[in-house]
């Protein structure tokens, strides 16, 4: 065992899966065991608590609301890049061409990157969107960044990574970020400003108004279990506008959740519900 580090007995990690559970909606194997000593460990410590069964205990009874973010935030796991799966961004892209091609100039667009983490896909989604189509500039074009995480949340609005982010985009997309200084790329103004960031828990209520245009969701759902994935695509399913697009990792599928769509590519959803056709005047 490392220095610093709590034992944890088998009593105390099915109390933190439970309360991870119960307020996460994140369901923890037995493998997690090891992961679970190394994230909490510091935290108990600086409690000043001796035992997981004392900082359980710290956290069922009146915690703080950093110590219970805090316990939420090390148990998150926050794997993510520019243009991930990059197939989605391809769909993306002729979806929201043809709402241009149908729709007057000045019109609503709104995306939702839910499980944003330090903020790539957000960010990605506005980079790919108006280099290959500069009149969404004159669209009320705005894309919603959320996740349980409020760390990462934090370094996502400041739109800066390191440069090392770069390693593996085309010289194409590369252009898009601005240049770097002291070894950090920055996100243009431009696309932060049309991004917003949120703490959203997705087992609680989302205070955030539909319709959307497109969801991404991806590589989140994973950390479910089956009951709770189908929940969240389903209540997904009611805030996309009709014939919208759903985007979720290439691990997973909706299970019980999926009955409001249909599959139109890989990991690509759309909602079932037709638009309303305008009566005659």
């Amino acid at each position: 065992m490392e220095q610093g580090e709590v034992s944890l007995s088998e009593r105390e990690f099915s109390r933190i899966k439970n309360r991870v559970y119960s307020v996460a909606g994140i369901s923890l194997s037995d493998a997690k065991r090891t992961l679970v000593v190394s994230r909490l460990s510091k935290i108990v410590r600086s409690l000043g608590l001796s035992s997981f069964d004392a900082y359980v205990d710290y956290l069922e009874k009146g915690a703080k609301t950093e110590d219970g973010q805090a316990f939420v935030n090390a148990l998150t796991t926050n794997l993510t890049r520019f243009w991930r799966e990059d197939h989605h961004f391809d769909h993306l892209r002729d979806h929201v061409a043809q709402l241009i091609a149908d729709k007057p100039r000045g019109s609503r667009l709104r995306i939702w990157s839910a499980g944003c983490s330090t903020g790539q896909e957000p960010y990605t989604i506005g980079m790919d969107l108006l280099s290959a189509l500069p009149e969404l500039k004159r669209w009320d074009f705005k894309i919603l960044g959320t996740d349980i995480d409020t760390a990462v949340l934090a370094k996502a609005a400041s739109g800066t990574y390191p440069e090392s982010e770069l390693s593996g985009l085309s010289p194409q997309r590369a252009r898009l970020i601005e240049k770097p200084v002291d070894g950090m790329i920055r996100v243009p103004d431009a696309v932060r400003n049309l991004v917003s960031f949120k703490p959203l828990n997705l087992m609680q209520q989302w205070p955030v108004k539909g319709p959307f245009d497109a969801i991404f969701c991806r590589n989140v759902a994973i950390y479910f279990d089956k009951p709770t994935q189908g929940a969240v695509f389903g209540r997904f399913n009611s805030l996309l506008a009709p014939e919208a697009f759903l985007y979720i990792g290439h691990s997973e599928n909706l299970g019980s959740g999926g009955e409001g769509f249909k599959l139109v590519g890989k990991t690509i959803y759309q909602n079932r519900a037709k638009p309303q056709k305008r009566e005659a005047a």
